[in-house]
């Protein structure tokens, strides 16, 4: 069968999915030191770049529901990167800081970038145009 719809390799989902645990799996040995899971991981970018953020705002701009969120944050809070404290205006509201500790850390997360970039072995204008190309299909399917 040439044309076979089914076929594994053919499909976009397939291929997202190994791509994402291969890539994923390069930022484990870089992110350990650190205490960080690559969902951690992320949610220090983010407030790395935007703190603080309530964690609405974070859940929106990391698309993950709250309840997948609120672990993250806990633990976070646990190992003494982040505060998470009610908003004075809003008692609903819980707004998510950076300590200084967590501030530091992105000194040494700076390195995390090129590291990845180093071992992927691909020239970064193709890294670029394929984060292009994902951020169209990201935006596809909402």
């Amino acid at each position: 069968m040439a044309d076979d719809p089914l076929e594994l390799e053919r499909q976009v989902c397939f291929a997202l999915a190994v791509a994402s645990r291969s890539v994923i799996g390069l930022y484990r040995p870089l992110l350990e030191p650190m205490g960080l899971t690559h969902p951690q991981y992320l949610v220090m970018l983010a407030l790395w770049q935007h703190a603080p953020l309530s964690v609405r705002d974070l859940s929106r701009l990391l698309q993950l529901d709250p309840g997948t969120l609120s672990p993250l944050l806990k633990r976070l809070e646990t190992i003494g990167y982040v505060d998470r404290q009610r908003d004075p205006a809003d008692e609903r509201s819980l707004a998510v800081t950076l300590t200084g500790r967590g501030r530091d850390l992105r000194a040494e997360a700076e390195k995390i970038p090129p590291a990845i970039v180093a071992r992927l072995g691909l020239p970064i204008e193709e890294l670029e145009s394929l984060h292009a190309a994902l951020t169209r299909v990201i935006a596809a399917t909402h």
